[in-house]
C-alpha cells in the first residue's frame, strides 16, 4: 500500500519519507560494507602472531591462493560491473513506465537477502558466500540509483541541498544505532548465552537485513509512482534510447559535463576509501592491548557521527559559496588525509584519521548528490536516466579504484602503496573541479 493522492512537489512529509530511506539502507553501508563484516572477514582470512604481525593473508579459491584484500576488491569490482551494466537500461525503462519505485524495491529486497545470507559465510563454501556478498552490494547500490533519482521529482532546486544533507544525516544516525546494538550483542556474547563472538557477529548480518527491510516500508508508503510515458511496445529499446538521449543532453552542457568528469575522478577515491578503510585497519594498525574489534568499531562510529556535522556544514557553506568551490576545498582535505594515512600505525593515529574522514565524507557525499541534481534542467522528466549517469559514473570509478587497489595489494604485498594512488586521484579531482563553472542555476 502507498499514499499516492494529492502529492505536490516540495511536500515536507514526502521529502522526509524520501530522506528516511537513508535511515533504512545506511545500515548496510555501515555494518556490512564498513564495520562488522570487514572485521569478520579479516578474522577468517588473516593469521597474525602474538605481536600483531601478519603471518598469512592468502585465501584458497578455485585452486589458487590469492591475497585476501585482492579477493574482496575483485568481488566488489564485479558487483559494480553488474550494476553499471544494468542500471542505464533499467533507469530508462523506469522513466518510461513511471515505476521506479518497483525497481527500487526489487534491488532493496535483493540486498536484504544478501545481508541475511552472510550469516552462513564460510571459507569452506567461499564461492557461495561471496555470492551473498555480491547480492548485498548489487541490491544496495542498485536501489540507490532509483532512490537518488526521486530527488528532483520531489524537491524544488532550492530545497535539494538541505534535503540531501538530511537524508545522509538520518542515515548516519540510524546506522550508528544498529551498529551500537550489534556491538553490545557481540561484546557481551556470554551474557546473551553465546560461547564466542562468532554467532552474534553473524546474527548482526540478519539484523541489518531486517532493519533495511522494515524501515524502508515507511518510504514506500509515501513515495509516488510517477506518470507512465509509453506503452510496453519496444520498451527495452526505449530504455536504451532514453539513456543515449540523456548522455547527449549532458554532453551539450559544459558545466554538467565537466562536473560529471570531475565527480568520476574524485568519487573513485572517496568510494574506494569507504570500502577498504576497515580492511586497512584490520591489517595495518598495531592495536596492541586494545581490542581490534572494539577499536575499529569506535573509529567507524566516530566517522558516522562526525559525518552528520560534515553534511550539515557543507549544506550551509553551499549557501554562502558556490557548491563547486566547497567541493574543491573538500577534495584538498582528502589529499591531506591520504598523505597522513600513509604513515599511521597506532590506534590514536587511526582515530585522528577517522575523525577527518568522517568530516569530509558526509560533506562530499551530500553535496555531490545535490549539486548534480541542481544541474538537471528544470523541465526534464527523465530524472531516473539522468541519475543513472550519475550512478554509472560513480560505479565506473569504484570499479577502477577497487581493481587498482586490489592489484597494488596483490603485486606489492603492501596496501599502503595504494594510498599514494588515492592521494593522486584527489589532486586530479581538484584540477578538474577548477574547470567547472562555479555558479549553479537553481531557478
Amino acid at each position: 500500500m502507498s499514499k499516492q493522492s494529492n502529492i505536490k512537489k516540495g511536500d515536507s512529509k514526502v521529502l522526509f519519507a524520501w530522506a528516511f530511506y537513508d535511515w533504512a539502507n545506511s545500515v548496510y553501508s555501515l555494518v556490512i560494507a564498513s564495520a562488522i563484516f570487514p572485521i569478520f572477514y579479516g578474522a577468517l582470512t588473516i593469521v597474525k602472531d602474538e605481536a600483531g604481525e601478519v603471518l598469512s593473508d592468502q585465501v584458497l579459491i578455485l585452486g589458487m591462493w590469492i591475497n585476501n584484500d585482492a579477493l574482496i576488491s575483485y568481488t566488489t569490482a564485479l558487483a559494480f560491473i553488474i550494476i553499471v551494466s544494468l542500471s542505464p537500461l533499467l533507469s530508462g525503462i523506469a522513466d518510461f513506465k513511471g515505476n521506479k519505485k518497483s525497481f527500487m524495491k526489487f534491488f532493496n529486497y535483493l540486498g536484504v537477502a544478501g545481508c541475511i545470507g552472510l550469516y552462513w559465510f564460510s571459507l569452506d563454501y567461499l564461492l557461495i558466500s561471496l555470492l551473498f556478498y555480491l547480492f548485498g552490494l548489487i541490491g544496495f547500490w542498485g536501489s540507490i540509483v532509483f532512490y537518488n533519482s526521486y530527488l528532483p521529482d520531489l524537491a524544488h532546486k532550492h530545497q535539494q541541498d538541505q534535503i540531501s544533507a538530511k537524508g545522509f544525516s538520518l542515515g548516519y544516525i540510524g546506522s550508528v544505532i544498529l551498529l551500537v546494538l550489534c556491538l553490545l550483542l557481540i561484546l557481551n556474547h556470554e551474557a546473551f548465552g553465546f560461547e564466542s563472538e562468532a554467532t552474534p557477529t553473524r546474527i548482526s548480518f540478519i539484523l541489518t537485513g531486517l532493519w533495511w527491510l522494515g524501515f524502508s516500508q515507511y518510504t514506500y508508503y509515501y513515495l509516488p509512482n510517477l506518470e507512465k510515458k509509453t506503452d510496453d511496445q519496444d520498451l527495452i529499446y526505449s530504455g536504451y534510447k532514453e539513456v543515449k538521449k540523456v548522455f547527449f543532453k549532458i554532453q551539450s552542457n559544459p558545466q554538467f559535463y565537466r562536473y560529471l568528469i570531475a565527480f568520476f575522478v574524485y568519487s573513485m577515491g572517496v568510494q574506494t576509501i569507504m570500502l577498504v578503510a576497515t580492511y586497512f585497519g584490520v591489517k595495518e594498525i598495531k592495536w596492541g592491548s586494545t581490542d581490534a574489534t572494539t577499536g575499529l568499531i569506535i573509529s567507524i562510529l566516530l566517522i558516522q557521527i562526525v559525518a552528520i556535522l560534515g553534511a550539515t556544514i557543507a549544506a550551509r557553506l553551499a549557501k554562502k559559496f558556490s557548491n563547486i568551490w566547497v567541493l574543491v576545498g573538500i577534495n584538498c582535505i582528502w589529499v591531506m588525509i591520504c598523505c597522513y594515512a600513509y604513515f599511521i600505525h597506532s590506534p590514536v593515529e587511526f582515530y585522528i584519521t577517522a575523525f577527518f574522514v568522517g568530516l569530509v565524507m558526509g560533506a562530499i557525499q551530500s553535496l555531490s548528490r545535490s549539486t548534480y541534481s541542481q544541474m538537471i534542467p528544470p523541465h526534464e522528466t527523465e530524472t531516473t536516466s539522468f541519475f543513472s549517469f550519475f550512478d554509472v559514473t560513480e560505479k565506473l570509478g569504484i570499479i577502477i579504484g577497487m581493481l587498482l587497489y586490489g592489484s597494488i595489494a596483490q603485486l606489492t604485498g603492501n596496501v599502503r602503496n595504494a594510498i599514494i594512488f588515492l592521494s593522486l586521484i584527489f589532486i586530479v579531482g581538484v584540477i578538474l573541479l577548477m574547470r567547472v563553472p562555479k555558479k549553479l542555476d537553481i531557478s
